[in-house]
């Protein structure tokens, strides 16, 4: 398993780590993600399309894994 924070550290997994979404909604967006395979949506796209965390959050973890 990666390290905590790290850049190899998958959005999701720094989403469930920081607590802004759970297991359950990350797999929701990897569904939508694999339905909507011939469109090129990113994870955070769909999540903030979802509703499911908003687009500050996801700049935010963004940040802090390029700034590791």
């Amino acid at each position: 398993m990666s390290e905590a924070g790290s850049a190899k550290e998958r959005l999701g997994e720094a989403l469930v780590r920081t607590g802004a979404m759970t297991d359950g909604q990350v797999k929701q967006v990897l569904l939508r993600q694999r339905e909507q395979s011939g469109v090129d949506k990113l994870f955070g796209e769909i999540a903030v399309e979802l509703q499911l965390v908003d687009q500050q959050t996801i700049e935010n973890i963004l940040n802090q894994q390029k700034d590791k």
